[in-house]
């Protein structure tokens, strides 16, 4: 696991290895079990993750009780809440392990005590959030201009473990359509040889 983050803050930052062994030992490494919540809808966070391994997901209830699944987050991912602007700093989404994981767990409260100790972290997470950013932004608009088949066949080519990875109800409410939509896809273009 130490490799994995090494090799990412490598590419990140120019930080010395002695840094990124400084910075190692202050974060803290866990794993967690499939179905374990990371931060329940309508609590506050205090925590922010980093997938080394595994599948988060996050989801929303809506006022009727549905399920309504708007990211998974895979292998070198980070999930970080942007909610420091509401009044009510309550999470508007669960997010849920899919999978044993092991994920990097950040301290909102003291990130910026890491900031000032390693200016380049700041600098690295900016980079993480702006690449964050652009992917939802693009699938957003891709999301919105594309049919549901378009969606999986996009899905397959952008993301394909999670077909594997994720249960089909889950994934089809993250392509905004039901399970039965998703499974006469599949058929189809099992059919038609893509």
């Amino acid at each position: 696991m130490r490799n994995i983050l090494l090799d990412y803050m490598s590419r990140l930052t120019s930080l010395s290895i002695e840094q990124q062994e400084a910075i190692l030992n202050e974060i803290q490494i866990k794993e967690f079990n499939k179905g374990s919540v990371l931060i329940q809808q309508g609590d506050i966070p205090t925590k922010c993750f980093f997938v080394i391994r595994g599948c988060v997901r996050q989801y929303s209830i809506d006022m009727s009780g549905r399920e309504f699944t708007s990211n998974f987050y895979t292998e070198e991912q980070a999930i970080a809440l942007f909610n420091h602007h509401k009044i009510n700093k309550a999470s508007e989404c669960t997010f849920v392990c899919v999978e044993n994981s092991v994920l990097v767990i950040g301290d909102l409260l003291t990130e910026q005590d890491m900031y000032s100790k390693y200016t380049q972290l700041e600098s690295m997470t900016r980079q993480m959030i702006e690449q964050s950013l652009s992917e939802v932004q693009e699938n957003f608009a891709a999301f919105i201009a594309s049919s549901p088949e378009e969606r999986f066949k996009s899905l397959l080519v952008k993301r394909p473990t999670l077909i594997d990875r994720v249960p089909q109800h889950q994934l089809a409410s993250y392509l905004g359509m039901t399970p039965e939509s998703l499974s006469r896809i599949k058929k189809r273009m099992v059919q038609d040889g893509e």
